[in-house]
């Protein structure tokens, strides 16, 4: 095979610092969109954006060639230098150190963004 393959699902969480609820419905959207065009960036496809006040679920499909950790270190740096510059109130924003991620396979994805959408549709 002449060619290089991959379809590898991750499910990513991210929280902010000391899960403040820094992620006011004013910027979600703008966020989401922002951390898609990041991970685009990083040659990893986003399926679903979401999240509440103080955290962020991610399902995309990983790049073949950037390790998750090198992704997830862009998507945090950019997306946090990014919501410092929407207004004063978002001064002392951080995202937390860790974060979590999950293999999911396809028959998985119908119910994750479901979840996501869910979180949105009640907070």
């Amino acid at each position: 095979m002449s060619q290089s393959l991959s379809n590898i699902l991750v499910h990513i969480i991210f929280s902010t610092k000391l899960s403040k609820p820094f992620i006011a419905q004013a910027i979600k959207k703008e966020l989401y969109r922002y951390t898609a065009s990041i991970l685009k960036d990083c040659d990893c496809s986003p399926i679903i954006i979401g999240g509440i006040e103080d955290h962020v679920h991610v399902l995309c499909k990983l790049s073949k060639t950037r390790s998750m950790s090198s992704v997830i270190e862009d998507v945090k740096k950019k997306s946090s230098k990014w919501i410092k510059t929407r207004g004063i109130e978002y001064k002392a924003f951080y995202w937390q150190n860790g974060y979590g991620v999950f293999s999911i396979g396809e028959s998985q994805v119908k119910m994750l963004k479901e979840y996501i959408q869910n979180q949105e549709e009640h907070h």
